[in-house]
């Protein structure tokens, strides 16, 4: 049976590495690559088709500041994909002044956090049918820095780059964790990752001064995207990680989350206020 990946933030960088890897190590599999960019993504398709001619490779458009988009999207997937064997979170974007997407959500929370964890709450039914299957959510180590402030959970006061993206990224691991929990005995399991400093382009929407900095590190410092890449595949297809669920890895190894990711009842309140915050009510 083809395996069904359908892989966010697909058409550059680490989820595009990731999506190389998976067909070359599954060259009969299914790809659905979700990008923001026509052209890049439209890109992205090309290349892994070239490389593996036998890869069914799909894509799908979406801006994950926008809920509507991300609904539409699930609409999409629901209708063309049967099954969905794994599904990656791993769209993600920084910036560098406090930005607001519709209802006043700012959109680091917004993109990071809040778009994923919808499109996995639309699809959670579809995964449940295919398993076993999983879900991988790209966080990152910048979670240990990360607050949960849900009086001020846009950061309209004392907004930063960082602290915005830190928060952003617990979110990603506190919201593995509590799926974990809920989807116990399903067959699906749910894990999170620091995929590693990669060199990748979401760092361009950085402050102006803090680019000549990021530039010398991504050259001596950070990364590949490959390797990130294969960090993401690790998390999507090996048979060391099966029915592992809950988990936060770093260099394909589980590491212990922060303090505030382990706090179970924060998480769930944390469920209950992105639920209300992308219109599903506070039930799950």
């Amino acid at each position: 049976m083809r395996t069904t990946y359908v892989i966010t933030g697909g058409s550059d960088g680490i989820g595009l590495e990731c999506a190389s890897q998976l067909a070359a190590a599954e060259p009969d599999c299914r790809l659905v690559l979700v990008g923001r960019n026509p052209d890049k993504t439209a890109t992205a398709v090309g290349r892994i088709r070239a490389e593996q001619p036998g890869c069914r490779v799909d894509s799908l458009l979406c801006d994950f500041a926008d809920q509507a988009a991300v609904r539409r999207l699930a609409e999409d997937l629901l209708l063309t994909c049967d099954r969905i064997d794994v599904l990656v979170n791993n769209a993600g974007t920084v910036f560098s002044r406090r930005t607001e997407i519709a209802d006043g959500i700012e959109a680091t929370f917004a993109v990071n956090h809040l778009g994923g964890f919808l499109l996995t709450e639309l699809l959670r039914e579809r995964l449940v049918e295919s398993a076993p299957a999983r879900v991988v959510f790209t966080s990152s180590e910048a979670h240990f820095s990360g607050t949960m402030d849900f009086d001020d959970l846009g950061f309209e006061h004392g907004y930063s780059i960082m602290r915005a993206y830190g928060r952003s990224k617990l979110a990603n691991v506190m919201t593995a964790r509590l799926l974990a929990r809920r989807l116990e005995g399903t067959g699906v399991t749910v894990t999170s990752l620091h995929p590693g400093a990669i060199a990748t382009n979401i760092w361009s929407g950085a402050p102006w001064f803090a680019q000549p900095v990021l530039a010398v590190l991504k050259r001596w410092k950070m990364e590949s995207p490959e390797v990130g890449g294969s960090r993401l595949a690790y998390l999507a297809r090996s048979a060391e990680v099966e029915g592992s669920s809950g988990g936060y890895y770093q260099r394909n190894r589980l590491r212990e989350p922060s303090a505030l990711a382990r706090d179970d009842d924060l998480g769930e309140r944390l469920y209950d206020v992105s639920s209300r915050l992308v219109g599903l009510g506070g039930a799950g």
